[in-house]
C-alpha cells in the first residue's frame, strides 16, 4: 500500500513539475510578445446598414474597438511596397501596385477595382517570412460584406508548392477552394485582421467574389505582419 502511494506521489510531483516548466515556458513566450499598433485610416461612416440582412454566415458587428493583438517583438509590415499581381491584369478602376501603397483611406482613388466573378490579388513578399497577422482593408467607403473571401499562401507563384488556407469565409464552396469555417464580414475602417500563428511562406493571395454592393471586387491595402523567416 506504501509503495502505491509513493508511486502516486512520485506522479503527482512530476506532473506538477511539468506544470511549472510549462507555465514558465507560456510566460517566456508571452514576454517575448508585444502590440501590435496599427496605423488606421480615418472611419468614412457608423452603424450597420439597414439593407444588408445579417446571417448565420456574417459576422454581427461588436460596434467596439478590436482587442488588442500580440506579436513578436520585431513584427513590421513586409508587404509595404511590394510587387502585386492579379488575376485580372487589367483593372477597371486604379493599379494593382495600390494594395501595398500604404494608402488606406476609403474615399475615391485610394483601391483598386478588378472586374466581377472570383478575382484574387497576389503580394511577392520576395523573401520567406513568418507570418503572424494579415491585415486587410477591400472598401470601407460604406458598409458592404465581401464573398468568398479567401486567403492562402504559398512558397511559389504558381501557388502549387506547400499551398495553405489562413481564412476562408466561402460557405457553399461556391470558389472551389473548399468550405470555409470562418464568417463573412462588414468592412470597416479598422479592416480585417486575421491571425497567422507564424506561418512561414513567400507568398499572399487573396481571393473574392463580389460583395453586397455589387459584382465587382475592391481592394485598397493589404498589410502582412510577420518577422524573418530562419534561414
Amino acid at each position: 500500500m506504501r509503495s502505491r502511494w509513493l508511486v502516486w506521489a512520485g506522479v503527482l510531483i512530476a506532473g506538477l513539475v511539468l506544470l511549472g516548466l510549462a507555465g514558465s515556458q507560456t510566460r517566456a513566450a508571452e514576454a517575448d510578445k508585444e502590440e501590435l499598433k496599427f496605423e488606421l485610416p480615418l472611419p468614412m461612416f457608423r452603424g450597420t446598414p439597414k439593407d444588408i440582412k445579417l446571417t448565420e454566415h456574417m459576422e454581427k458587428p461588436s460596434g467596439k474597438p478590436r482587442p488588442a493583438f500580440l506579436a513578436p517583438k520585431g513584427t513590421k509590415n513586409v508587404a509595404l511596397k511590394k510587387p502585386v499581381t492579379s488575376s485580372d491584369d487589367a483593372p477597371i478602376i486604379g493599379e494593382l501596385s495600390q494594395v501595398t501603397d500604404g494608402d488606406k483611406k476609403g474615399s475615391d482613388g485610394s483601391y483598386v477595382e478588378l472586374g466581377p466573378g472570383r478575382q484574387w490579388v497576389q503580394i511577392d513578399l520576395q523573401e520567406k517570412f513568418d507570418i503572424h497577422a494579415l491585415l486587410v482593408w477591400h472598401f470601407h467607403g460604406e458598409a458592404r460584406v465581401y464573398h468568398d473571401t479567401v486567403v492562402q499562401v504559398a512558397d511559389d507563384a504558381d501557388f502549387i508548392t506547400n499551398v495553405r488556407t489562413v481564412f476562408n469565409n466561402d460557405y457553399d464552396n461556391s470558389s472551389g477552394l473548399g468550405i470555409g469555417k470562418d464568417l463573412e464580414y462588414f468592412e470597416g475602417y479598422e479592416g480585417k485582421l486575421m491571425p497567422c500563428k507564424g506561418i512561414v511562406a513567400r507568398y499572399v493571395r487573396l481571393y473574392s467574389k463580389g460583395s453586397t454592393a455589387n459584382d465587382m471586387n475592391h481592394y485598397t491595402e493589404v498589410e502582412v505582419y510577420a518577422t524573418p523567416a530562419p534561414k
